[in-house]
């Protein structure tokens, strides 16, 4: 019978960590560099959820409003275009350019707030 081969584990020694405060751009918890960039990222956040439920807030609102404007004039729907009533191809098509201009303006905004957060965080 054969013997099975003996097992040998390999090992090697951990890197040798450095220990400086900021590196690349990534600090390291505990350093004063980390604290104002939490700080600031936390701000940003706040920032980013009030633009978020803003959009939202304002959203919801101007559909509620085009849809009530359809509900309630009855003659939207007796105005016909290309053998269509006006209140059924705004129901189709009313809601996708709003739903773009809310897009747009919230995308633009975001992006501001993070260029001044960029701006305050680069400044110290």
């Amino acid at each position: 019978m054969s013997d099975a081969p003996k097992r040998v584990r390999v090992t090697a020694d951990a890197p040798p960590r450095r220990t400086p405060t900021y590196t690349r751009g990534i600090a390291l918890p505990g350093s004063p560099v980390d604290e104002a960039d939490a700080v600031y990222a936390r701000a940003l956040m706040r920032s980013q959820l009030r633009l978020a439920l803003g959009t939202v807030a304002g959203f919801v609102l101007v559909v509620v409003a085009l849809t009530l404007t359809i509900a309630l004039i009855p003659e939207i729907g007796q105005v016909l275009v290309w053998g269509l009533p006006l209140s059924w191809l705004l129901q189709a098509y009313a809601f996708y350019p709003i739903i773009l201009v809310f897009a747009v303006l919230y995308v633009r905004t975001a992006a501001r707030n993070e260029r001044r957060y960029r701006a305050l965080r680069d400044r110290e």
